[in-house]
């Protein structure tokens, strides 16, 4: 059983996160977070902790960062697009257990002083960002490190916020380097 309270956006969700661990869930309904919903949040946060686990696309990302603000010490998990996506749709509910249980070993707290260990250019050198194949490099970084997938801007702020330390993300770089050859 994961001691945290898992906040998801939807009931089909946690069904497929019931296939892959035990845990408890509170669901968000979507971007229209109900006072009742935040309470129970809150009361989770207090008393447990909470993981925040959002689909992959621009509204989960939406409330995930409602949801940072109002909960600096949450977790994060992310499962990577494409591990999310089938029948033409995008969302933890289209995940397998695998996916979901990689995402949960790999959970992330965001820091609320960010480091400065990480600059523009470490993206660029790492052909993340700024050339042909930076998202798709973009995306497999994301996966590797548990930080889903951003655009450029955004994945600087994660790897500065999420406590990303350089050996990681050389490591990281390194593998991408030998998936590649």
């Amino acid at each position: 059983m994961i001691q945290e309270v898992l906040v998801v956006e939807g009931k089909m969700d946690v069904v497929a996160i019931d296939k892959a661990v035990d845990a408890d869930c509170i669901i968000t309904g979507g971007f229209a977070l109900h006072k009742k919903t935040l309470d129970d949040i809150e009361k989770a946060y207090k008393k447990r902790g909470i993981i925040i686990l959002t689909d992959p696309d621009s509204a989960g990302e939406r409330i995930r960062k409602f949801l940072a603000k109002r909960f600096p010490e949450a977790k994060h998990a992310f499962v990577p697009v494409e591990d999310a996506t089938a029948h033409n749709d995008i969302g933890i509910e289209q995940a397998n257990p695998d996916a979901i249980r990689a995402a949960l070993a790999n959970v992330r707290t965001h820091h609320i002083e960010p480091t400065e260990t990480f600059t523009g250019a470490d993206l660029i050198r790492a052909g993340i960002s700024g050339g042909a194949d930076a998202s798709r490099r973009r995306a497999q970084l994301g996966a590797i490190l548990g930080l889903g997938f951003a655009n450029a801007k955004t994945f600087l702020k994660r790897l500065n916020h999420y406590g990303v330390t350089r050996e990681e993300f050389e490591t990281a770089v390194a593998a991408l380097e030998e998936d590649s050859e």
